[in-house]
């Protein structure tokens, strides 16, 4: 039925893994996320995020600088700086 409807497969694990990323990107607390995916401890979603919060990160960074008249970095270099816990 996937097949001919011209769907890819996906799994239980990647509606919650899309549905963790989208509320990070959205500004939503990790330890909301914890609960509402029901993970016992913060760091499985720190760890399995990572990527999404450095993203974040850089953004935050970059809106600064916007704010600050300094946007001449390309989109693509690494933040000038960051806190990763």
């Amino acid at each position: 039925m996937l097949r001919r409807a011209r769907l890819r497969r996906i799994r239980f694990h990647d509606l919650r893994h899309s549905t963790a990323t989208l509320l990070l990107e959205q500004g939503v607390e990790l330890v909301v996320i914890k609960e509402l995916l029901g993970h016992a401890h913060i760091g499985v979603i720190a760890g399995v995020y990572a990527h999404v919060q450095l993203h974040l990160q850089r953004h935050a960074i970059d809106t600064l600088g916007n704010a600050l008249g300094q946007g001449d970095d390309a989109p693509d270099d690494p933040p000038t700086a960051a806190v990763v816990r």
